[in-house]
């Protein structure tokens, strides 16, 4: 279990609990690794333990190697789980006798009833036996010390810095903070990293020292060994919220407003007619992929949507979807699959609409391609300004021509802004349109922009082409636009108001004002 606490300095502290493993059961450990390891190695592909039988295998080590009949267990109490005793005093009777433990803790010895010593002593010793195979089970199966930080949902980054360095993490609502773990040893550090490397199915060696890839629960991985390293191993772990935030929830935050969602909402919709192609921009872990999942809650749930990523990290809640991943080459330098080839298989797979988690080279051009010729599309880039943004897609390694970039409707710019105590906040700080080439120069039409004396995005365009687009290619006045969106951002502040932020609520109401929109404004309009 982990504990937040504050320090007198400018970081905070986070403490964890770490697992605290006798010099005998640190030994068997180490030994169980090995033999599973080589048991992996010789089977191949064919390697696979369930859970049940991983377990069943630990215990059946643990029996053959620290013979229970020479262990002293009168001070554990059958009725408890032992994983509570954190600070519990493990010492060698004798030094020739190294599977001799003796529990030190006289709070339960008076407890023991004489008359039923063996049956105690039975239950005790399966207590013992039950509790180490299931730390065991944790330590193989999970990622040892870092477990509890893994589990902590409040954290978005776990980074290993090096030997003898303290492990630090960056909380959502805390900001960055320093751990109490540290690594003393570079073999603990590359045995984590060689977990994960084999978990996934990647190499990291001399000849590769980085490691690139996803967990099994999503989160993303980054690994350095020598010679690249040059303080030794280190290790990058971006968790991603297993309740993915929603819509509501970046209003909640502050990110946009209700009325940029309802604008937002309109354009990603398009009234069925012409739904706009996004690219949102920013620099690093400045929320990009969280709003571009956002925005898929706007899209019509009759739509094939298929999404591209190098590393899967997108989670997009719809119920046509299709998820693509890169493949990166074999031992043998075979089996490359780029983001280029994943968009141009897109293609043939009639997509209503091509995700791209981040747009970064050749596969520009394809993905313009085919936003040139109807089909609709969305994407994140590093950039940190929408004219920044043009610049890098127009330049190597993208070089995407100018003629192509009109396909865009709309750049939305979003950063990661630090406040005074440390702790940061996301915000949209601008939204352009894209609105034709004059001269050879691309022109951008700033329709909203972030105010940081007031923290609100305002409207500060006039006309907004997208929109203009969308109301000719309808049939419909601006008038009628305005009104429409005005009846959007009703809706989105009625679930602001109700926390009604989950993307099966969302998606039920948004269904039912598809269906019958009078009717849900009437029933909203009659709850105020």
């Amino acid at each position: 279990m982990a504990n937040k606490s504050k320090q007198k300095n400018y970081m905070k502290e986070y403490k964890v609990t770490k697992p605290n493993f006798s010099q005998i059961e640190e030994k068997l450990l180490k030994e169980l690794r090995n033999e599973l390891v080589d048991l992996a190695i010789s089977s191949g592909n064919n390697f696979n333990l369930n859970k049940k039988a991983l377990i069943q295998n630990i215990k059946n080590f643990i029996d053959l190697k620290l013979p229970l009949n020479s262990i002293n267990l009168n001070s554990i109490n059958p009725n408890i789980n032992l994983s509570i005793y954190n600070n519990e005093k493990d010492n060698l009777k004798s030094e020739n006798n190294i599977n001799e433990i003796i529990y030190e803790d006289s709070d339960y010895e008076d407890n023991i009833n004489n008359d039923n010593s063996y049956e105690n002593e039975n239950l005790k010793k399966n207590t013992y036996i039950n509790d180490l195979t299931n730390k065991f089970y944790q330590e193989i199966i999970g990622y040892g010390s870092l477990d509890p930080l893994i589990k902590d949902d409040d954290l978005e980054e776990i980074m290993i810095i090096g030997v003898r360095k303290p492990v630090f993490v960056y909380h959502r609502d805390l900001g960055m903070m320093k751990t109490n773990l540290i690594f003393k040893k570079e073999e603990d550090i590359l045995t984590l990293i060689d977990t994960i490397a084999r978990q996934i199915n990647r190499r990291i060696d001399q000849e590769s020292p980085i490691l690139d890839g996803r967990l099994l629960d999503g989160s993303r991985v980054n690994a350095t060994i020598s010679p690249i390293s040059a303080d030794g191993p280190s290790l990058t772990i971006r968790k991603f919220k297993k309740d993915p935030l929603t819509i509501i929830d970046l209003i909640k935050l502050k990110t946009m407003n209700t009325r940029l969602g309802a604008f937002f909402w309109l354009c990603v919709d398009g009234l069925g007619v012409k739904p706009a192609n996004i690219i949102i921009s920013g620099g690093t872990s400045s929320g990009k992929t969280t709003t571009l999942n956002s925005l898929t809650n706007f899209i019509n749930p009759r739509e094939r949507l298929i999404s591209i990523e190098d590393t899967l990290e997108l989670q997009i809640n719809h119920q046509h979807l299709l998820r693509m991943e890169t493949r990166p080459k074999n031992i043998e330098q075979k089996g490359e699959l780029k983001m280029d080839d994943l968009v141009k298989n897109a293609l043939r797979q009639r997509p209503d609409r091509i995700i791209v988690g981040e747009v970064r080279g050749t596969e520009a051009i394809t993905l313009f391609t085919a936003l040139n010729t109807g089909h609709s599309g969305f994407g994140t880039l590093h950039a940190n300004s929408s004219r920044e943004t043009i610049t890098r897609l127009i330049n190597h390694p993208m070089n995407v021509p100018k003629i192509m970039i009109s396909a865009i409707d709309l750049i939305i710019m979003e950063n990661r802004i630090y406040k005074s105590d440390g702790v940061s906040i996301r915000r949209i700080t601008e939204v352009s349109e894209v609105v034709g080439v004059e001269e050879n120069n691309i022109q951008l039409n700033k329709i909203f922009n972030w105010n940081p004396k007031t923290d609100e995005i305002e409207n500060i365009g006039i006309t907004s082409k997208t929109l203009r687009n969308i109301s000719e290619t309808r049939g419909t006045s601006m008038k009628e636009i305005e009104e429409e969106i005005t009846n959007r951002e009703i809706l989105l502040k009625y679930l602001l108001k109700n926390n009604l932020r989950s993307n099966e609520k969302i998606g039920e109401i948004f269904k039912k004002y598809y269906q019958d929109k009078d009717e849900i404004l009437d029933e909203i309009k009659g709850n105020y």
